[in-house]
């Protein structure tokens, strides 16, 4: 365990190193296109998937990759840790992310947010913000991008359980695009509210796009279906895994951090 807290603590030594030196590395792109911006984001995200396998012996799996349609879409992906939040960013040529306005007033990190056209909402605004983010979303997804979204609003430890929020449906039926359902168990080797980095294989499965058109409360519960019953086996999975590499019981430590 004192070489796993040693890894995790020269990794993530060098994924701030990283994140301020690619702050400074992009500066030129504030008077570029908003591709170039998201050329050296995808570099940097290829770069901590790396390093979390070099320094934390985290390997990254893609599965499904072959399912991706081209073009607008809607990504619905489980949400357990901070990984996601950009190691799904190399697959989409222009993803869209939604997040609160407070992120955009952090010096460069909420530059970069506004320069790639991302969507800050204000929810103190309440019920006005959120139909003016649904508008905002369905336009830019029209206009081809690829919104990313977390339907459960928030991280969830591997093994807890699911809460999907109705946005997600609303969402859907405003963008009228195809939705990609994303299961992972990232959960078990970046758990949420410690720097730990536990050994092992991360998952990503992209699953079978749901196609436009469902009623909402169809296709909520569609999704939350072979979301839930794909990361349950990869959670399992990755537990039986960890059991043997960190010779502990199945189904414990990080999964419940």
């Amino acid at each position: 365990m004192v070489f796993i807290f040693l890894r995790s603590l020269a990794y993530n030594i060098l994924f701030y190193f990283l994140l301020i030196l690619w702050f400074i590395v992009a500066i030129p792109t504030f008077v570029m296109p908003r591709a170039a911006l998201m050329t050296l984001v995808r570099i940097w995200s290829r770069q901590n998937t790396w390093l979390l396998r070099v320094v934390c012996k985290v390997k990254v799996e893609y599965r499904g990759v072959e399912k991706i349609p081209k073009g607008p879409l809607v990504v619905a992906s489980k949400h357990q840790s901070m990984w996601e939040t950009f190691g799904l960013l190399p697959w989409f040529d222009q993803p869209l992310y939604i997040l609160k306005r407070e992120l955009t007033r952090i010096p460069f990190f909420g530059w970069y947010v506004i320069k790639a056209g991302m969507i800050a909402v204000d929810r103190s605004a309440g019920g006005r913000a959120l139909l003016k983010m649904v508008r905002q979303a369905s336009e830019e997804v029209r206009h081809g991008r690829q919104l990313i979204i977390f339907p459960e609003g928030t991280r969830r430890p591997p093994g807890a359980p699911p809460d999907y929020k109705p946005g997600v449906a609303q969402l859907y039926a405003s963008c009228r695009e195809s939705c990609l359902p994303v299961a992972l168990n990232s959960g078990l080797f970046w758990p949420r509210r410690t720097f730990m980095r536990y050994p092992g294989t991360l998952v990503v499965e992209f699953l079978d796009p749901v196609p436009p058109g469902l009623p909402r409360d169809e296709f909520l519960a569609r999704i939350s279906t072979v979301i839930e019953d794909a990361t349950r086996r990869l959670v399992e999975t990755g537990q039986r895994e960890q059991a043997k590499l960190l010779r502990r019981p199945e189904g414990s430590a990080s999964a419940k951090a």
